[in-house]
């Protein structure tokens, strides 16, 4: 039996998946169609690029899911994580990373692994025999996308996923905007002022927004709906639910003093965070966009401290396709009618960096598991990664399927807490701890073995 295990797809999940598998012990291809087939998104041929947000969200372990699940893949030996902690901005309480440097890491470490190679190259079927992980991600290429199609009998469902803009620091006029981190959070100096902050009144908020609802937008082609994650909502459309949507959202002006003007407070606040380790380029934090290019310069040079701001990358939209995997995948993430090919990351219809590279995780371990003729147990459902997998295998419904982040609704109750608002806190250390015992344990029976390829 052929114990070549290949991937198709270098990005978060990919990657992850790879690197588990190679380190169990087996021969791993990574079938990666960058630089010969681009992207819309995608500037490189780098494994792990990332082409939205540079952040992976809160790193709180212990009342955070998403920090609960750093901590779970930090624990497993991700090299995501490793990365992604080794090339770490100031963002407050949030991780943060140098995009380009990362990415050139988890490549070189991968190219360097004795078990991995990478061909380029697009895969365009699903392949008949072989075990296959599908790790293609939001940007799945057309015609991969209609053999999935053809074999799952089913139309993929799609939304659209939206990319900030960036901006040059030494364009942004200080006099007007600050840094500091929202309540001060942070540990140090660096981590409390990580955040660019740009102060609006109320005058010049209403009329932001009425600049925003009349700006030009993409339009979809023919046939096309836009079923957006709410996660990753345009400004425009948060904007069109209710003019103090995005007051409430992503430029709320709590926990902020701005020092220019102590005694007076914005009205709302647009905030930017750093996006290289130089400093010298910043994202404008929740503003995904699908406004035209010359809408976007206008629009965001209204806010205050940006009207003179010059653009590395202005925001932009594309389609995002993922399964109805409560209803084709099984709980080894294998598509049933196919079990030697299994899927991960976001086209499983998980969201977010760090959940694509999680799911990653355990198809990597999963599928090795299986060439090598071992037994592994199901990720316990008490875990950050249990609970995501056991939503999107069959805890979610089919009917509704939709993209879904980490977050503590995935979990079991622990019994004996206080609900509501007032108990969060120890609903949520108690699930924490509940699920560090639960993924330790797992880890235990399924040990990486850091052996010669087979």
């Amino acid at each position: 039996m052929d114990k070549t295990l290949h991937i198709v797809g270098g990005g978060m999940a990919g990657s992850e998946a790879a690197w588990q598998a190679a380190r169990m012990g087996v021969n791993v291809v990574i079938h990666e169609m960058r630089p010969q087939v681009g992207t819309f998104a995608h500037r490189t041929g780098d494994l792990a690029e990332m082409v939205c947000s540079n952040s992976f969200r809160s790193d709180d372990d212990e009342q955070n899911a998403v920090g609960l699940l750093h901590w779970e893949m930090r624990k497993a030996g991700g090299l995501i994580m490793e990365m992604a902690d080794a090339h770490r901005l100031p963002a407050g309480g949030a991780l943060a990373v140098d995009r380009d440097p990362f990415a050139r890491a988890v490549t070189d470490r991968l190219r360097a692994h004795p078990n991995v190679s990478v061909e380029t190259g697009e895969i365009t079927d699903l392949p008949d025999d072989g075990q296959w992980i599908f790790a293609t991600g939001p940007l799945t290429s057309e015609k991969l996308g209609q053999s999935i199609a053809r074999e799952t009998g089913s139309t993929a469902l799609a939304f659209f996923d939206a990319i900030a803009p960036i901006v040059y620091f030494d364009t942004i006029d200080m006099d007007k905007a600050w840094m500091q981190s929202r309540y001060d959070k942070g540990d140090t100096e660096e981590e409390r002022t990580a955040y660019l902050n740009c102060p609006m009144d109320r005058d010049q908020y209403e009329a932001f927004i009425d600049a925003l609802l009349a700006a030009e937008k993409t339009e979809f082609h023919e046939g096309e709906t836009a079923q957006y994650f709410d996660g990753c909502l345009p400004i425009e459309v948060m904007a069109e639910r209710g003019r103090e949507t995005l007051r409430h959202g992503p430029m709320k002006p709590v926990g902020l003093t701005n020092p220019h003007q102590p005694d007076v407070k914005a009205h709302a606040v647009v905030q930017l965070r750093r996006d290289n380790a130089l400093g010298t380029l910043y994202n404008i934090v929740g503003f995904q966009t699908k406004m035209k290019y010359g809408a976007q310069t206008s629009v965001f040079k209204m806010i205050p401290g940006l009207e003179n701001a010059a653009f590395a990358r202005l925001g932009g939209i594309h389609r995002n396709t993922f399964l109805n995997s409560p209803t084709l995948l099984d709980a080894q993430m294998r598509l049933r009618a196919r079990p030697n090919i299994r899927f991960a990351g976001q086209i499983t219809g998980v969201e977010g960096y760090v959940e694509s590279a999680a799911m990653g995780l355990l198809a990597g371990r999963l599928a090795a598991a299986e060439l090598l003729g071992k037994d592994v147990p199901a990720p316990p459902q008490d875990s950050a990664m249990g609970a995501l997998i056991h939503h999107i295998t069959g805890g979610a419904e089919a009917k509704t399927f939709q993209p879904m982040n980490v977050n503590f609704g995935l979990f079991r109750p622990v019994d004996g807490l206080k609900g509501g608002r007032r108990g969060r806190r120890d609903r949520y250390k108690a699930y924490t701890d509940r699920a560090k015992a639960a993924w330790s344990d797992w880890l235990a029976q399924c040990p990486l073995d850091e052996s010669e390829p087979v």
